[in-house]
């Protein structure tokens, strides 16, 4: 049958890709990220030098990435409500989501509110954790680590250390000038554990 020769022969490419991945880089990923490069989708996107984004990503509206950032799986980036602006350096998680509008005003006064819109940015050097939600109008200063799981709706200056539902500055990011980076936390947040393997 045509339909099972097909078949057999897409599983062949399959099974060959997967062999090749596991033997260079020791993973196993779902077929349409052996099949496409994650590079080239980023320069497809506009996105800057050497910078990644899987094709398990969601991109809506406008958004703007610098150089060398990488963008993780079943991740949503939606600039559709005033655009999204991530600097160089920065990494996007799996599972992060930035939303650049709100619609819970319209939803429940049944289309009598308006949709509420503002822009999210990332400044260089942004590290943000496994699913995290980034609200519309929040910016991120630069050097700043946000944890996993956290909701951030509001500002988080540059060189933080932050996490937590919501969000909220638990400690400093210090880089030394060889490339060093300790983090400093406040209190007894260390025991959240940000930043660290």
């Amino acid at each position: 049958m045509k339909t099972d020769r097909a078949v057999a022969a897409i599983d062949a490419v399959y099974q060959s890709l997967r062999a090749t991945m596991r033997s260079a880089w020791d993973r196993d990923l779902p077929l349409v990220e052996l099949l496409f490069d994650r590079w080239e989708r980023a320069r497809s996107l506009g996105f800057g030098e050497a910078s990644s984004a899987y094709h398990l990503s969601y991109f809506y509206g406008r958004v703007e990435v610098g150089a060398n950032v990488w963008i993780g799986p079943y991740t949503l980036i939606d600039g559709s409500g005033g655009g999204v602006d991530i600097g160089d350096y920065c990494v996007i998680s799996a599972g992060v989501h930035i939303y650049t509008h709100d619609t819970v005003a319209w939803a429940v006064s049944a289309g009598r509110s308006e949709r509420k819109r503002a822009p999210v940015s990332l400044e260089d050097c942004v590290y943000v954790g496994a699913q995290t939600v980034i609200a519309m109008g929040v910016r991120i200063g630069a050097h700043s680590v946000i944890g996993a799981n956290s909701f951030v709706n509001r500002d988080i200056p540059p060189y933080s250390v932050a996490g937590g539902v919501p969000c909220r500055v638990i400690g400093r990011v210090e880089v030394s000038e060889d490339g060093t980076v300790e983090m400093i936390y406040s209190g007894s947040d260390r025991a959240h554990g940000v930043g660290e393997d």
